[in-house]
């Protein structure tokens, strides 16, 4: 009897032995995904902001890395052949390395796209009808505005995103009401709405992810309202766009779960050309 129980243990440890293996192995695989998918989202972003006069633009985005959650949120910001400045964010539905890829075509898409046509609306069109060819069957929320620095007209155009919030140094603020259309890559021929702003001498627009104000702890209207609040002391007290955007993801720490977020700010402290 001895001599089988021995036997038996030695099978038990055997198989031990052999499982824990695989979820080593299972382990090292899981790793080595979150690590493209990071390297794949730090590679697709800016490592640059374009500036023209006295118009700021600052960044600021935190991964989700917690285990296989990575997302695939992104921002940009880019010149225009016209002058003009193009400024995109938005989120790839899904949180594994297939988002992160994902999240770069769009991106790409957009960039490539603007030289044929800068109008948001048919842009983020044709970005639409794009990604349709591609056969995925993922999708993706985005904002793309075009900011003409000598005038301070931002044209606004969103596909499923959360809206943007603005604030003035009169101590005016709140949100973006603008009419928005569906999703990139849902549905063929979608036409998405134009909504025409103005940025003021010490105004400040801010885009965002929806990782930044909405989870379990913190629902998406608290927390754009909160975005408003910061916004609004922003610019009244004449805070720098670099400083705002630190405090606009400081939210994203309240909001009780893992997830990307980005954000982008945009501000502008001298007079601007009649439009």
């Amino acid at each position: 009897m001895s001599l089988e129980r021995a036997e038996h243990g030695d099978e038990l440890l055997t198989r031990l032995g052999s499982l824990t293996a695989q979820a080593r192995e299972l382990a090292e695989l899981q790793r080595s995904q979150v690590e493209l998918a990071l390297a794949l989202q730090r590679g697709m972003l800016p490592r640059d902001l374009p500036s023209a006069g006295r118009l700021h633009l600052a960044v600021r985005y935190v991964p989700a890395c917690h285990g296989l959650n990575v997302g695939g949120d992104w921002y940009d910001a880019f010149a225009m052949p016209d002058g003009r400045i193009g400024l995109s964010i938005g989120d790839v539905q899904g949180h594994n390395i297939e988002a992160a890829a994902f999240m770069g075509q769009v991106r790409v898409g957009l960039r490539a796209l603007a030289s044929v046509t800068s109008e948001p609306g048919e842009l983020l069109s044709r970005t639409n009808d794009l990604l349709l060819t591609l056969g995925t069957d993922l999708f993706a929320t985005c904002t793309f505005i075009r900011l003409d620095p000598s005038t301070g007209v931002l044209e606004s155009a969103r596909a499923g995103h959360i809206p943007h919030i603005w604030a003035t140094a009169d101590g005016k603020s709140g949100i973006a009401e603008d009419e928005g259309g569906p999703p990139l890559g849902i549905q063929h021929g979608t036409c998405y709405p134009v909504t025409r702003y103005q940025l003021t001498t010490g105004g400040v627009f801010v885009m965002l992810t929806d990782g930044v104000v909405e989870g379990p702890s913190l629902s998406v209207e608290d927390g754009l309202q909160q975005v408003v609040r910061l916004a609004g002391i922003a610019a009244v007290a004449g805070m720098e766009a670099d400083a705002l955007a630190e405090g606009v993801m400081k939210v994203a720490e309240s909001v009780g779960h893992e997830d990307d977020a980005a954000v982008l700010v945009v501000g502008h402290d001298g007079p601007f050309a009649q439009p």
